[in-house]
């Protein structure tokens, strides 16, 4: 609990575009060690667990954040083809997680697969940080209360798919 409050005073963002940015900086380190991991048994968990993550982090997303910034843009075509773009992007990547999904790590694709998977999130994350987050601030959107929305729903889901364990792991290392 302390840890958590110390990363929202330090993150001054609303909550939560400072959760989402949480969730794209653990998506990243993950990503990192996968590149520099040599040990296959390792590579699978890792590869699961990015799929995991990023599973989870497009649903709230899907279900919350966009259609909450489709109304809050709706004056702005431009804006609201940066949500359009975000959606489709999500479709993209999630056929790549049911590639790596269906991989093994002994698979030749199997490490160019995570990779690409990497480049292509990377991407997502510079438009929305760069771009589709700075014009959420700029609403009337509630960001601490989608926040709190989010901040459940992963939750929820982290227990669905039994991916909070794991995270409790991760955590204490």
């Amino acid at each position: 609990m302390a840890q958590t409050a110390r990363k929202k005073s330090a993150d001054r963002s609303p909550g939560a575009i400072a959760l989402l940015k949480s969730d794209h900086r653990e998506v990243e380190e993950l990503l990192a060690s996968f590149e520099e991991t040599e040990d296959e048994d390792e590579l699978g968990a890792m590869a699961q667990r990015i799929c995991q993550l990023l599973t989870i982090h497009a649903q709230i997303e899907e279900e919350l954040v966009y259609p909450a910034a489709r109304e809050a843009l709706q004056d702005d075509d431009e804006d609201i083809e940066l949500v359009s773009e975000a959606e489709i992007e999500h479709e993209t990547a999630k056929e790549l997680i049911a590639k790596i999904e269906a991989l093994t790590p002994d698979d030749e694709y199997f490490r160019a697969t995570v990779k690409v998977l990497g480049e292509y999130v990377q991407h997502h994350v510079q438009e929305e940080e760069k771009e589709l987050f700075p014009k959420l601030k700029q609403t009337d959107l509630d960001l601490e209360e989608l926040g709190e929305r989010l901040a459940a729903r992963k939750r929820e889901l982290m227990e669905q798919l039994g991916a909070d364990e794991e995270d409790e792991e991760n955590r204490d290392e």
